[in-house]
């Protein structure tokens, strides 16, 4: 952005200031790398943090006063190449790339973006560059495609958008891969050329261009390179190439198992690296979580954590710690833990004990809508059935006895039900790493696993 085209305010100020801070900038070069901004139109605190994917962690902070002079330290040994970003406010920040070299900007805090200049800092000039740039070729493209795919395509309008169209790609292509690389070893160089969008042959046909991408789009995508952790390069497209399987009107059911397809292809791929490995697993599983994808979860958990023993980072909630060890250690044949609580009089009942065929062990809670759903259709199988001789263990995570009798008169009866009101934090479930209601697991006499039915369906087609 030229001087001229600042508002008429920051243009009086902004002389004086630009040599502010290149005598700062001189003076850092001389002691330490930093990060050194005029941040026009902004006084208070600003901060540093340092990016992994979406994980955002605070590094340094400073205070930006009337002079918009903002400078932030970069010498500490612990900082890592990659993405950091500088927060002003809630709602305000800029992302850039530490590459070991002095980065110098101005920018106007209402239009953090849009006014931003890179004074210092070719590895950051390259950056902004290619950012607004995958802006405007994400932009422009996607209406160009619209009008082709309605327009007659023999109409002399139609080739003048096609031929716009090539060439938009044609830019797009000789910059990500040539313009970019004039140092391929580089940090930002690596990033670009992960990180480009798909560009689809315009002959391929409207039709088949899902396709394509679902085959083609990790394609440029370096999954050997650990250091692009430091980015938002692999979670971007993982984002992505899930986009490519998803349909709204598929039931969830359906969708889930398309989430799958997505997920054999992303880990398959990011077994090239380790690292790379764990950081897009965590990825997926912290996003199935959200948004209560829980068999995408699970497949993920059963297929590629318990296979490839993977260790998670320590960060990981304990959720979903909690059902990858039940996974890992409640296998088909395994011994369960014995469970003794007591009963709604007051007496101890052991599982050890139980000498039927075999049992049922249930951990429920009268708040869990799936188990008033449940429960009841068990209290019928076990009256119903007796030539099935199985007894229905059936464990409450209430921590309010009249909750828990409440609800167990009136669901489940003729059930053993038991309750020591701990809740979550009782023996039971933390012993069979409880991390959802209803939770079913059936055992034979020697209290082996003979299933795990995760609904009554299940469980009848055992029986």
């Amino acid at each position: 952005m030229a001087l001229e085209e600042l508002p008429v305010y920051y243009a009086k100020r902004i002389n004086g200031a630009l040599l502010l801070l290149l005598l700062l900038i001189s003076f850092q070069k001389l002691n330490a790398q930093s990060f050194d901004a005029l941040i026009f139109g902004y006084k208070g605190k600003a901060y540093l943090s340092s990016i992994v994917g979406e994980t955002v962690a605070l590094v340094d902070s400073t205070v930006v006063k009337d002079d918009g002079v903002c400078i932030l330290s970069l010498s500490n040994s612990n900082l890592h190449t990659g993405f950091y970003r500088v927060t002003f406010d809630k709602n305000k920040w800029l992302d850039f790339i530490n590459d070991g070299k002095n980065i110098s900007i101005t920018t106007n805090v209402n239009s953090l973006w849009d006014s931003l200049r890179v004074i210092d800092s070719e590895c950051n000039k390259l950056f902004y560059s290619y950012l607004r740039l995958n802006k405007a070729y994400k932009t422009k493209t996607e209406l160009l495609q619209l009008i082709l795919a309605r327009y007659p395509n023999d109409d002399e309008y139609y080739k003048t958008t096609r031929n716009r169209l090539i060439q938009l790609q044609n830019e797009y292509v000789e910059f990500v891969n040539v313009k970019a690389q004039n140092n391929p070893r580089s940090f930002v160089a690596r990033y670009i050329r992960s990180g480009q969008l798909p560009v689809i042959d315009i002959a391929i046909n409207p039709q088949q261009q899902l396709s394509y991408l679902r085959t083609h789009a990790l394609d440029n995508v370096d999954f050997s390179n650990s250091t692009l952790i430091y980015s938002d390069v692999f979670t971007n497209k993982t984002i992505e190439y899930l986009t490519y399987y998803r349909n709204p009107q598929l039931p969830k059911e359906l969708l889930e198992k398309e989430f799958m397809k997505a997920t054999d292809t992303l880990l398959n791929k990011a077994k090239v690296n380790p690292v790379v490995y764990q950081h897009i697993t965590e990825y997926l599983i912290d996003g199935f979580r959200k948004y209560g994808l829980d068999k995408s979860l699970d497949y993920i958990v059963d297929n590629y954590v318990i296979k490839d023993n993977l260790c998670l980072d320590v960060k990981t909630e304990g959720l979903i710690k909690k059902r990858i060890e039940q996974a890992i250690k409640f296998k088909i044949g395994d011994i369960v833990p014995n469970i003794s609580l007591p009963d709604a009089e007051g007496r101890e009942r052991n599982l050890k004990n139980i000498d039927t065929g075999n049992t049922l062990i249930i951990f429920y809670a009268s708040w869990c809508p799936h188990c008033k759903e449940l429960l009841p259709k068990l209290n019928d199988l076990v009256k119903s059935k007796t030539e099935y001789k199985l007894t229905i263990f059936a464990i409450s995570l209430d921590s309010k006895k009249e909750d828990w009798i409440e609800f167990s008169k009136e669901n489940c009866p003729d059930l053993l039900n038991v309750c020591d009101l701990k809740g979550w934090d009782g023996n039971a479930p933390n012993d069979y790493f409880i991390y959802a209601t209803p939770t079913m697991f059936l055992i034979d006499k020697e209290r082996k696993i003979i299933c795990k039915p995760i609904t009554f369906d299940d469980l009848g087609k055992y029986l």
